[in-house]
């Protein structure tokens, strides 16, 4: 398997994770089923359309290649219909389930995480501009510029600026990506690493309950 399709498989789970986020947070904000679309549209395909943008490649790439778009309305449908017939039929959800489901959409959200974010950096590095901060930037935002974006849409404290080490985790890789893929010899092994780097500060941070200090 190439890192081109480990990447995009990782983003296809992130999509997934990211557009449930955006869906349960229109559902919480009692939207409709086109609001619960474009809210989870929007998580899925934020961080993407702002690193497309900033790095001078237009049209973005989800007006291009709409596999995001599909997968992201895909799960924003489906989770709009199981909260729906749960509400319909007053269906009580065990908290064994309940703790499941929060596991693997953890997972899933990390690896999202992980995978756009080093996508970022390499976009960034393999772009127009020669310059390691902007890969390092290009690659955040494409981590976190779709949740950023959600809670905006939503009229919410963006979340990444008051829960968990989630940013902070996304930097970290963005930072190892970009200085491996500039000063290193394996353009593969960057991006794993800079993954990686994520994944664990990521797990850590949930692990151990880790949160930034605060007033």
């Amino acid at each position: 398997m190439t890192i081109e399709t480990f990447i995009f498989i990782m983003d296809c789970i992130g999509a997934v994770a990211f557009a449930i986020s955006g869906a349960v947070l229109a559902i919480r904000k009692n939207m409709d089923i086109f609001g619960v679309c474009i809210l989870a549209v929007v998580t899925a395909t934020g961080g993407g359309i702002l690193r497309d943008i900033l790095i001078g490649h237009l049209p973005p790439v989800m007006f291009t290649d709409p596999t995001y778009v599909i997968v992201a309305l895909v799960a924003a449908v489906g989770a709009f219909i199981f909260f729906k017939l749960q509400k319909r039929h007053n269906l009580v959800i065990p908290v064994r389930a309940v703790e499941v489901y929060t596991g693997v959409l953890f997972w899933f959200d990390t690896v999202g995480l992980a995978a756009f974010t080093v996508d970022g950096v390499y976009a960034g590095f393999s772009g127009p501009v020669d310059n390691l901060l902007l890969d390092i930037f290009v690659g955040v935002i494409t981590g976190v510029g779709g949740g950023l974006l959600r809670d905006i849409f939503a009229d919410e404290m963006p979340a990444i600026f008051v829960k968990h080490v989630y940013a902070v985790a996304s930097i970290a890789g963005a930072v190892a990506t970009g200085f491996l893929l500039r000063y290193g010899s394996d353009a593969h092994l960057a991006l794993l690493i800079g993954f990686g780097v994520t994944v664990l500060i990521r797990w850590l941070a949930a692990h151990f309950r880790w949160n930034l200090p605060r007033v």
